[in-house]
């Protein structure tokens, strides 16, 4: 309290009239959006409206859009989870940590890598696990990220229920403890307080 208000959270994303472009065509309508700490966000449309290229451009990563946005460094998880098949999950996920310049000891990697049930795989070869298994990886890597705002793009693809639900609670005790989440998915994950952004691919052939 200063004076007697309360001071309100700064926004860890806000997005004024951004609508993303492939070849100089809108993929869908402007949108304004500011995402504050404790918000979880699902992103849903269609296949084609653009919700991956979304997640890309907010990250960084896609540089065809109009309007602006401003945000903190983001962790984004895509399509891809970027492992190297050739290390260990501990490996993997110190070399994650060194992209932060946040690296963690090992015995702070072992506990993330048991949380996302996958310990029993730390000294194996990331290319002998199965898809599911990968995932809990990377979902390991969010676990030791210092970064507030995640981007994570279809998450639940590969996984079984009992994976499904621990996404969902790494995820929640994210937002609760002060970071905020955008999630594209085609199926909702359980958490409660959620907000939904719905993308319609723009058919207008509009350009830019």
């Amino acid at each position: 309290m200063i004076d007697g208000a309360t001071l309100t959270p700064q926004p860890l994303l806000h997005a004024t009239a951004l609508s993303c472009e492939r070849g100089g065509q809108r993929l869908f309508s402007p949108l304004s959006l500011s995402v504050l700490p404790g918000d979880y966000i699902e992103l849903i449309g269609e296949n084609g409206s653009g919700k991956s290229t979304l997640l890309r451009t907010l990250a960084g990563l896609h540089s065809q859009f109009t309007g602006e946005y401003r945000s903190q460094d983001a962790l984004y998880q895509g399509h891809r989870l970027g492992l190297d098949g050739l290390l260990t999950p501990l490996e993997n996920l110190a070399w994650f940590a060194g992209l932060e310049d946040c690296p963690s000891d090992r015995e702070t990697t072992l506990d993330a890598l048991d949380r996302a049930g996958v310990l029993v795989k730390a000294y194996s070869l990331c290319s002998a696990m199965s898809a599911g298994q990968q995932r809990r990886v990377a979902m390991a890597r969010w676990l030791l990220s210092s970064r507030k705002l995640w981007l994570l793009d279809e998450p639940l693809t590969a996984l079984d229920a009992s994976a499904q639900g621990l996404l969902g609670e790494i995820i929640a005790e994210h937002c609760a403890s002060g970071g905020a989440a955008i999630c594209a998915t085609h199926n909702p994950i359980d958490i409660s307080n959620k907000s939904e952004l719905i993308l319609q691919a723009d058919k207008s052939g509009a350009r830019s």
